[in-house]
């Protein structure tokens, strides 16, 4: 797999949000989202070919912490991804996959994270556009979101722009027949101050839709640093 980066943190999001967590980010993604906070990995994709046995070294030298977070990029392009949650689950790891549920494959993991991408990711002025064709027919796969819902413990996480998303959140969710008590929504923000301003509307749509409210603790602790 291509790694872009591997780092010790705490997870910032979702229903661990603040588990110590190693996280191994994979380098190449077939979606562009237009706000992609990780562009490294997406948009200009860096990173080198690793091979499984140095980077499971990698991992297991963080001993003491058991919660893996693989990302990306979009992790599940990778053929070895079988291979490396296997080998993971094998060193007894928690195993968390954060995917935008476009790709299945076969792997091993004790939470698929899934964000599903709503159309306030669609690039269409970003570079002008010439990716916003391939993002918007790939972005929503109500296929694949099914296969990995009926295959794995999950949660949905939204990214929501403006509170009128909730529509799309809500058809999503009917659509692949989510369950309810596993949506979380959380607010797209580069800053601290940005992510309160928008949680103030956010938590009301929580409130309405009985969704969990995410925090976003990287943004809140370090503004979205690399590598926090």
């Amino acid at each position: 797999m291509r790694i872009s980066e591997i780092f010790y943190s705490l997870q910032g999001e979702g229903m661990l949000a603040g588990t110590p967590s190693i996280f191994v980010r994979t380098a190449g993604c077939n979606l562009r989202c237009t706000w992609c906070d990780t562009p490294y990995a997406s948009w200009n994709p860096e990173g080198e070919e690793r091979p499984l046995g140095p980077l499971l070294a990698d991992v297991r030298r963080h001993w003491g912490v058991r919660h893996v977070v693989v990302t990306g990029g979009e992790p599940m392009i990778y053929d070895d991804i079988t291979l490396f949650t296997e080998r993971l689950k094998q060193d007894e790891f928690h195993i968390t996959i954060e995917t935008a549920g476009t790709v299945f494959k076969p792997v091993t993991c004790d939470l698929m994270s899934i964000s599903p991408k709503l159309a306030n990711s669609t690039p269409w002025r970003r570079e002008g556009g010439r990716w916003a064709r391939q993002h918007e027919d790939l972005r929503y796969q109500p296929e694949i979101l099914k296969q990995l819902i009926a295959a794995h413990d999950y949660q949905l996480k939204f990214v929501m722009v403006k509170p009128e998303d909730i529509e799309e959140a809500l058809r999503i969710v009917q659509e692949i027949g989510a369950d309810r008590d596993r949506v979380l929504l959380m607010a797209e923000a580069a800053t601290p101050e940005m992510l309160t301003e928008r949680n103030y509307w956010l938590a009301e749509l929580c409130k309405q839709h009985v969704f969990r409210l995410s925090p976003r603790l990287h943004i809140d602790l370090w503004g979205g640093e690399r590598g926090r």
